[in-house]
């Protein structure tokens, strides 16, 4: 696997570091508020509970893909540790900026990213 590109300045790696960084913390902040409102005691009332099953099932959704991310954002700053990071996992190729402007955690470059939507 290539170390960072030449185009991947110190300067572009620092950006998407803090970039990730943020969102990192504001997806823990998100996760803690669900894990929260799980732990919130429920109503008696039966019409109110069908309600809250309800929330609780979109709750765990927005947690599962904020877990998902999360998972993605902590693997970017990993990469930026190793030196890989803009490199694509799959081809080893450079990450266009413009999609890691997009998709900072993004693993892949835009062509495999297509082959493993197509």
């Amino acid at each position: 696997m290539q170390k960072q590109s030449s185009s991947q300045t110190t300067q572009h790696i620092e950006k998407y570091k803090a970039i990730l960084d943020q969102r990192r913390r504001e997806l823990e902040t998100r996760l803690q508020a669900i894990e929260h409102d799980f732990e919130e005691p429920r109503n008696p009332d039966d019409d109110d509970r069908a309600t809250e099953r309800n929330n609780d099932e979109v709750l765990e959704e927005l947690g599962e893909a904020g877990q998902k991310e999360l998972l993605a954002v902590q693997a970017a700053l990993d990469r930026i540790e190793a030196g890989t990071f803009g490199t694509c996992v799959k081809c080893g190729k450079p990450i266009g900026e413009k999609r890691l402007d997009a998709v900072p955690h993004t693993p892949f470059c835009q062509s495999c990213a297509q082959s493993f939507e197509a």
